[in-house]
C-alpha cells in the first residue's frame, strides 16, 4: 500500500540535479504509458531537466507523491539537508501540537522569573 508522506514539495530534476552528490536511480521512474502499433505498452518515464520530481518529508526525492514508491534518490546526509534548506528553500512546516486540556490536568506553573 502506498503512503502518502505528510509534507513533499515539487521541484524541476535540474534543482536536484545541481547538488555535488547527487544521484537517480532511474529504474524507479514512474512508467508512461505510450501507444505503440495500436497497443498501450508501459515505458520507463525519461528524467530531464524539467522532469517535476518530489522532495519528501523524509528527505528522499521521489518520481511521485508517495513517500515509498519511485524512490530516485535517498542518499540522505546531513550536506542533503543542509542543500535542501539552504538552496531548495525547503521547510517542512511544523505544525503546533493542539493541547486539548484533561480534567484533573494541574495547570502549568507560570514563573515570572
Amino acid at each position: 500500500m502506498a503512503e502518502m508522506g505528510k509534507y513533499c514539495k515539487a521541484y524541476l530534476a535540474k534543482q536536484f540535479r545541481e547538488y555535488p552528490g547527487w544521484s537517480e536511480k532511474a529504474e524507479n521512474v514512474r512508467k508512461d504509458k505510450k501507444d505503440v502499433d495500436g497497443k498501450e505498452v508501459e515505458v520507463d518515464r525519461v528524467l530531464d531537466d524539467e522532469s517535476i520530481l518530489y522532495l519528501q518529508e523524509n528527505y528522499i526525492v521521489t518520481d511521485g507523491i508517495f513517500k515509498d514508491q519511485n524512490i530516485i534518490f535517498d542518499n540522505v546526509t546531513d550536506e542533503w539537508k543542509e542543500y535542501c534548506h539552504s538552496t531548495l528553500a525547503f521547510e517542512i512546516p511544523v505544525y503546533e501540537p493542539i493541547n486539548i486540556p484533561q480534567a484533573g490536568d494541574a495547570a502549568p506553573a507560570e514563573s515570572n522569573g
